[in-house]
């Protein structure tokens, strides 16, 4: 069974990206627009939408970050990109109600098949929580709805900042009380990974080749020499001794 690469630096904390890393947020999301689509009156292409919405994902965050919009957490954005694209791709017959409803799919969002059993295991040994972009109450809202053990909840509004900007690693290790050494950043996106080791923290690589669809073009391997690389959730836990 293969350790950490240096077993003196073993996590206290592991950390967690979320979206496509412990949910899947593309199957979830086409499904339930696919079936709330049925509504009378409503017609859209639901799987066009859903990626051209992840696709703002990352660019309305980025206005955040330079300072281009102030601090807007990540429902807001998700609201502000999905009325865009919602005139753009001339989808009729949405109310107010309606809009409400599909923005909040992201709080009910299912995970990953091995997500919630790895985790599991991974809270005998290890304190366990998200670090994701999305706000508080989508993370609680999520964990809820999936069912996903966390010891500690964290959004991206308690930093007021987005990833990759320092503040956010660092901060959890802040309200943990531990040193970024000692916590691990575990995700499915190379780039996070990344900024988290820049920062001091420990990484685990999870892939996640569906995570996109037939769109996935990238992370579908480690792109750097990370502490852990699994092949999924419990391959985790088992990695790191859980």
């Amino acid at each position: 069974m293969e350790q950490p690469k240096n077993q003196s630096r073993a996590p206290s904390a592991i950390v967690f990206d979320v979206f496509g890393t412990v949910v899947d947020w593309r199957s979830s999301l086409v499904a339930e627009l696919t079936t709330y689509g049925q509504t009378p009156g409503i017609t859209a292409d639901w799987e066009r939408l859903v990626d051209a919405w992840r696709g703002a994902y990352v660019p309305s965050m980025n206005r955040v970050r330079l300072g281009e919009q102030p601090w807007t957490k990540l429902d807001d954005l998700h609201r502000q990109s999905l009325d865009r694209l919602v005139a753009e791709f001339g989808i009729q017959g949405l109310t107010e109600t309606d809009l409400c409803h599909i923005n909040r799919g992201w709080h009910r969002l299912h995970p990953w098949p091995d997500s919630v059993p790895g985790l599991l295991r991974l809270k005998r040994r290890y304190i366990i929580g998200p670090l994701s972009n999305g706000n508080l109450s989508l993370q609680v809202d999520l964990a809820k709805h999936g069912g996903l053990p966390w010891d500690v909840v964290f959004g991206s509004d308690i930093f007021q900042h987005y990833k990759p900007d320092p503040e956010t690693y660092l901060g959890a290790c802040k309200y943990l009380d531990l040193a970024p050494g000692q916590v691990m950043l575990a995700a499915a996106h190379n780039d996070d990974l990344a900024a988290a080791r820049a920062n001091g923290l420990m990484t685990g690589f999870i892939p996640r080749p569906t995570e996109y669809g037939p769109h996935q073009s990238r992370d579908f391997g480690p792109e750097q020499d990370w502490d852990v690389v699994a092949s999924d959730m419990e391959d985790l836990a088992a990695r790191l001794g859980a």
